[in-house]
């Protein structure tokens, strides 16, 4: 992941140690400058991919015209505000607040890690950079597995948009105006949440979350580096032979129909995790059903890839933010 996002960095790094090698015939320096130079081919083939990506998404995205409406100079951060306490395991959110007097529609941010890791101040850079687009984001937590199995996870997010919800305006929110966006497992949450509860969300964005976890169980990646079955069984106590229900009921491509939230879907074609056919998947039953989607793949890019500010990241964020500003201001 970070060969290929950190790509123009590592080119300039091994040009220069590449010509600094070829001044002598010394073996092992060549043979240093010939790996130099295809670590430079290699890093140049995401950077000749960047401007047809580009040109893909903005034929994508067309009628995605919104633009932040102002720049948000400051962006002030409360964190560690308790919304719920099932079982009396405490569960807080973080708020990222546009200073300023205005109302602002609100972001509810959900993070990854594979339903086993993770905290509501991850993906604060990126929480931050939409409160500057004018969003009030609330970046909220829910429960881990293995000791809490599923539904635990749904039931804590949907506990945490009913807090934002109720207290949006307290904070500089409009809760008549909300998003979701989620990563990896994050990106489950999200849209579950947002189809169950379509009244109330207005919109909804993935960042190459599962969407069919049963047939994920059957058909897991190859090569699988974060064991998708361990991690899928941990979640629900067993296979989906054994509780269909279960992974049917977490499964977003469940509660397709007509009338749900737009949906922003976007995957990398190399993901090794969650593979961008399962985006694909849903968003063509989004759009036979009727619905507002759209899907972008990111070619070169593996799960995960916008946690680092690399070139995935740079291309992808604009239309998350003109997708949250058309369907939220």
């Amino acid at each position: 992941m970070a060969s290929t996002e950190l790509s123009p960095v590592l080119l300039v790094v091994a040009a220069i140690f590449g010509l600094s090698a070829v001044r002598t015939f010394d073996p092992p320096r060549l043979l240093g400058a010939v790996i130099c130079l295809a670590t430079v081919i290699l890093c140049v083939l995401p950077l000749t991919e960047i401007r047809a990506t580009q040109q893909e998404f903005d034929a994508a995205t067309d009628g995605l015209v919104g633009l932040p409406p102002a720049s948000i100079q400051s962006v002030s951060i409360t964190r560690g505000i308790v919304f719920a306490e099932p079982g009396g395991r405490p569960l807080s959110l973080d708020f990222y607040r546009p200073v300023s007097e205005h109302l602002f529609p609100v972001v509810i941010q959900i993070y990854g890690g594979a339903w086993r890791s993770g905290k509501p101040g991850d993906d604060s850079a990126f929480a931050t950079a939409l409160a500057k687009d004018g969003f009030l984001v609330a970046s909220i937590d829910y429960r881990h597995t293995p000791d809490a199995r599923w539904p635990a996870q749904i039931d804590d997010v949907r506990a945490g948009i009913d807090w934002v919800i109720a207290h949006a305006g307290e904070y500089g929110g409009d809760s008549q105006h909300v998003g979701l966006v989620g990563r990896s497992s994050g990106a489950q949450l999200a849209l579950v949440a947002a189809y169950t509860d379509p009244q109330r969300i207005q919109a909804v964005v993935s960042f190459y979350g599962p969407t069919n976890l049963g047939e994920g169980w059957k058909e897991p990646p190859s090569p699988d580096p974060l064991h998708v079955r361990t991690v899928l069984e941990d979640l629900f106590g067993g296979t989906p032979g054994a509780l269909p229900k279960l992974y049917e009921a977490a499964s977003p491509v469940t509660y397709v129909s007509r009338g749900l939230p737009p949906t922003l879907l976007i995957y990398g074609a190399r993901d090794h995790v969650v593979e961008s056919r399962f985006g694909k998947q849903l968003h063509d039953r989004l759009k036979a059903a009727g619905d507002s989607s759209t899907f972008l793949e990111v070619p070169w890019a593996e799960h995960g890839f916008d946690e680092i500010p690399g070139l995935g990241a740079r291309v992808t964020m604009p239309y998350v933010e003109r997708f949250f500003v058309h369907h939220l201001h």
